[in-house]
C-alpha cells in the first residue's frame, strides 16, 4: 500500500511540473517562472488556471487538461478553447466480457458496432479507441462525468475523401472524420468539437477533444503539435514521427506527454 500511495504521489507531482512547465514554455518561451503560475479546479474539479490570482503575468485566455496512466502523462494546451485529454494503454485489460461491460456505459449505436467486430483482440482495441474518445469529451465540457453519461452521446466516425496529393490532384484516399451524435442531453452535450486520436510510442491510445471555434465561419486548418517532455530537463517535437501517429483526423492543440 505504501509504494502504491508512493507511485500515485509521485504521478501527481510529475503532472503538476508537466502542466506549469507546458504551459511556461508555450505561452512565454519560459520566461515566467513555472511556479509562479496559479492553477485551481472550477466546481467540477476540473484543474485551470487561476486568471484573477495571475493577473499580473498578462497571460492569455489558456485551457488546458491532463491525464495519465501507469507510465505516461499527457497535457493539451489550447487559447480559448476548452480541451479535454485522455490516454490509455493499449495493453489495458478488460475484466468483464467487452459487450457486457460496453452495455453499463456505451450508446445503443456503439454496443452495435464493437458486437459487429468478431475477433477479439480487434473488439478490445476499438473498445479502448472508444472509450478514451468519450473520456475526452466529456473532460473537454467540464462538466464531470456525473453531468454527461457516458450512454447519453455516441461516438462516430464519419467517412470522408481527402486529397493524397496536391491541390488540384484527382487522387483521393479514405479518411474518417469523428463525431458526437445522438446527445439526449442538450444542456450537457455539445457537437461543436472536433476531435483527435492517436497512437504515441505505440503504447498507448490519446484522444483529444476541443470545442471549435465559432468566430470563424466555415472550416480552419487544423493542428496539432506533440511533444515529448521530461519537465524542466527535455522537449522533443514528435509531431509526424512514429512517436505520435494519427489515426483519425487532427485537432488545434499543443499536447506534451511524459513518461513516468
Amino acid at each position: 500500500m505504501k509504494i502504491q500511495e508512493e507511485e500515485l504521489q509521485k504521478r501527481a507531482l510529475l503532472a503538476r511540473a508537466l502542466v506549469r512547465s507546458t504551459i511556461s514554455r508555450y505561452v512565454t518561451q519560459f520566461q515566467i517562472d513555472p511556479q509562479a503560475l496559479k492553477l485551481k479546479k472550477n466546481m467540477f474539479g476540473k484543474p485551470e488556471l487561476d486568471f484573477q490570482n495571475s493577473r499580473e503575468l498578462c497571460l492569455p485566455p489558456l485551457q488546458f487538461n491532463i491525464s495519465h496512466s501507469s507510465s505516461l502523462i499527457a497535457c493539451g494546451v489550447t487559447v480559448h478553447s476548452p480541451i479535454g485529454i485522455d490516454v490509455e494503454a493499449k495493453t489495458r485489460k478488460i475484466k468483464n466480457n467487452i459487450i457486457a461491460f460496453a452495455k453499463r456505459f456505451f450508446s445503443p449505436n456503439e454496443i452495435e458496432v464493437l458486437s459487429a467486430i468478431s475477433d477479439p483482440e480487434s473488439q478490445r482495441q476499438e473498445f479502448i479507441k472508444l472509450w478514451t474518445l468519450k473520456e475526452a469529451y466529456v473532460k473537454a465540457l467540464g462538466r464531470g462525468f456525473s453531468a454527461t453519461p457516458f450512454n447519453t452521446f455516441t461516438i462516430q466516425f464519419n467517412k470522408t475523401a481527402r486529397s493524397s496529393c496536391l491541390p488540384g490532384c484527382k487522387t483521393y484516399e479514405e479518411a474518417y472524420e469523428i463525431s458526437v451524435e445522438s446527445c439526449d442531453d442538450l444542456e450537457n452535450c455539445s457537437r461543436n468539437v472536433t476531435f483527435a486520436l492517436m497512437e504515441l510510442s505505440g503504447s498507448h491510445y490519446a484522444a483529444v477533444c476541443v470545442e471549435k471555434d465559432t468566430s470563424f465561419r466555415g472550416s480552419l486548418p487544423m493542428k496539432l503539435n506533440v511533444w515529448r517532455t521530461i519537465p524542466y530537463v527535455e522537449d522533443e517535437c514528435v509531431s509526424g514521427t512514429e512517436a505520435a501517429l494519427p489515426i483519425n483526423g487532427f485537432a488545434q492543440a499543443n499536447v506534451n506527454f511524459s513518461k513516468t
